[in-house]
């Protein structure tokens, strides 16, 4: 018999966190997130996203022993924003038995039915720029800490419970050219861009020269990204607590801000080398000793990981993407970064996947998001 757990006390919740590490520990594909933003995440006095969420989270167990967890998110902004009427399920793992799977998302349905939820949909985020989407392509391909892995029987569980597909999202292996045409070819078109649109690079010599940056980023991140699914605006608090997960991991070499000759952001590219191995090794956690290893793989490393990528719509037909491509190729060809390795884009997006296509690369992984509608028999209609 299943048993299902609201988690509610600290000691639940770092059980609820570290259960992916036991359910894959044999995995290596599998790379964990970090522990403490997994940690903060569920706490409402630390995750400002509580402002206009509500969640709750659950853990299955059998015997005494954890066999799954799940969690719920109401986010009324997006609800507002995209007049719907869903709960979110997010940070979904489970053992290979349809029980405990069944009993995971009746927890989360019910929670959707008690809040006047029509459907449940993901797996998603708080934002746009926590982890999304159950991978359904890919599972012999390590993952990425800002990305999910999951079993390929997971796909078969949710579509026994009744969800199908909303909408998918893809990632790319891309080779980092060295030779001189390629490389010649992308200079070339930066620096014309450059001069035609009377654009400039932002110098930037080390992390203290983020600080003035950050809000235009964000603002550029709120603007950019606001037609993609599921986005919701950040507030001040949020853009604060993401610049501080991710500007200790950016190396000036490795990102790009490009401004007009106002002075005004159009557009940014961040990346930096994986520390996937360094995660994996320590299970997510950077305290006491893991941070060594991700000092380590920020120096030293084969693959870069690209984290986020905005145009302004005024430019977003001019090519600027070649100038933040060219900035960052320079810089993983002067480490010696063989691959890069893109997050999850959306598979209507073509505009963002046809800037890859000055380099090799291959469409390696996919994801999606699932929906569920509620109260109605399935097999009579989706609702859309």
């Amino acid at each position: 018999m299943v048993e299902i757990r609201e988690v509610r006390t600290k000691a639940e919740r770092r059980k609820f966190v570290d259960y992916v590490n036991v359910l894959y520990k044999d995995v290596p594909q599998f790379i964990p997130a970090m522990y403490a933003d997994d940690l903060d995440d569920w706490d409402p006095k630390k995750n400002p996203a509580f402002e206009y969420c509500e969640a709750k989270s659950f853990l299955a167990y059998r015997d005494g022993k954890i066999v799954g967890r799940i969690g719920a998110i109401l986010s009324h902004r997006s609800n507002e924003k995209w007049h719907t009427n869903r709960m979110r399920f997010s940070q979904v793992d489970f053992i290979d038995d349809p029980e405990v799977s069944a009993a995971l998302f009746k927890a989360v349905e019910d929670y959707a039915r008690e809040k006047g939820c029509d459907a449940v949909h993901g797996p998603l985020g708080f934002t746009d720029l926590d982890r999304e989407g159950m991978l359904v392509e890919g599972f012999d391909r390590k993952s990425m800490f800002i990305t999910y892995y999951n079993h390929p029987y997971y796909i078969d569980h949710l579509e026994r419970l009744g969800y199908h597909k909303d909408v998918d999202w893809v990632e790319y292996l891309i080779e980092i050219p060295y030779d001189e045409h390629t490389c010649t070819r992308l200079d070339k078109l930066a620096e014309r861009v450059m001069k035609f649109s009377d654009l400039h690079i932002i110098e930037v010599k080390s992390r203290r020269d983020y600080q003035p940056l950050i809000e235009k980023v964000f603002m550029l991140v709120n603007e950019a990204y606001a037609h993609l699914y599921g986005t919701v605006l950040l507030n001040d608090a949020q853009i604060k607590r993401y610049a501080k997960k991710f500007i200790p991991l950016i190396n000036p070499e490795l990102a790009c801000f490009v401004a007009d000759a106002q002075d005004n952001l159009v557009a940014f590219g961040v990346s930096a080398p994986s520390m996937a191995d360094a995660l994996k090794k320590s299970n997510g956690r950077l305290f006491p000793l893991g941070w060594i290893g991700v000092l380590k793989a920020l120096r030293v490393n084969d693959t870069l990981d690209l984290f986020l990528i905005a145009v302004t719509p005024e430019y977003r037909n001019k090519a600027v993407n070649a100038i933040l491509m060219n900035h960052v190729l320079k810089g993983a060809q002067g480490m010696g970064i063989k691959y890069a390795e893109t997050g999850p884009q959306l598979e209507t997006n073509e505009k963002i996947q046809h800037q890859w296509n000055f380099f090799n690369t291959t469409q390696h992984k996919r994801r999606r998001c699932f929906v569920k509608e509620l109260n109605v028999e399935w097999g009579m209609g989706n609702g859309e």
